[in-house]
């Protein structure tokens, strides 16, 4: 009786031991990257705090936003925008990068505002953001460059250090306090597509881009003048002769103003065509 008793005892401490020893096994096997560990196409390396701060500001970030960070990581910079009440999502090719992710959002209480999902970037499919996160080597930006400079103007493409090819940055700031690496914070803002010919009021305006800026000429009944501009999004200025244009760009309509001589009016340019 007594050497049943004694079993019953060690069973029952057995069973009671054996989940503890598996919790604290399942413990020690918890996913913890390390800086430098090889990817799929790139090292891993995070944002610095500081930084996933600066370029969340450089990209003002507001609940009205849908940001996609294309290599997400450990999720700091979409649960970081998520805090401030954004939609956020994360594309990362690292499954276990992806789970870690999403516990982290769990954790911080945004997981109805911040998703992850196990893609590739170059793959995938971000066309409804709103503001876009980089931090990938110069040559992987190049690589998604067509598919950035189709993103619907004025969206804010915002990247630590590294640049888009010759896509010149709208914005470059250098966080001076309490970051020792990769400080350079870059803002691009996607442009609207303005290649080609149009027609004005006053004359035939025909444009050659070059992302943000572009160069042309206006014929008219006077001659042809030449023609220098620049976009920000939907939003172009540009300049002929005595008269200065600002306007909006609508697809293949752009309506604004003409000031000459400091007087203004209104004018709409179509595109040729269409």
């Amino acid at each position: 009786m007594h050497l049943l008793r004694r079993s019953i005892v060690v069973l029952s401490f057995v069973s009671l031991i054996l989940p503890i020893t598996a919790y604290a096994g399942a413990a020690k096997e918890e996913y913890l990257p390390k800086v430098g560990q090889p990817g799929k196409d790139v090292v891993w390396v995070p944002n610095p705090a500081v930084m996933v701060a600066k370029l969340l500001d450089m990209a003002k970030v507001t609940p009205k936003d849908y940001v996609v960070d294309l290599g997400s990581g450990d999720g700091r910079n979409v649960i970081a925008a998520a805090k401030r009440g954004a939609r956020a999502h994360g594309i990362e090719y690292n499954p276990d990068l992806v789970e870690m992710s999403r516990k982290r959002a769990v954790k911080e209480g945004v997981s109805d505002r911040a998703t992850f999902e196990k893609d590739d970037i170059f793959k995938s499919n971000f066309s409804k953001a709103t503001v876009v996160i980089l931090f990938l080597l110069p040559e992987m930006n190049v690589k998604l460059r067509p598919k950035l400079l189709d993103l619907k103007p004025g969206t804010r493409i915002v990247a630590n250090t590294f640049a888009i090819g010759d896509w010149m940055a709208d914005e470059t700031v250098i966080a001076a306090d309490n970051c020792e690496h990769w400080c350079t914070g870059r803002l691009w803002i996607v442009p609207a597509k303005v290649a080609g010919p149009w027609e004005l009021p006053q004359g035939e305006l025909t444009v050659k881009q070059n992302y943000q800026t572009f160069s042309g000429t206006l014929k008219s009944d006077h001659g042809t003048m030449p023609v220098t501009g620049r976009l920000r999004g939907d939003q172009i200025v540009f300049s002929s002769g005595g008269t200065q244009y600002t306007g909006t760009v609508n697809g293949n309509t752009i309506d604004g103003f003409a000031r000459t001589s400091g007087t203004d009016s209104k004018f709409r340019a179509a595109r040729r065509g269409k």
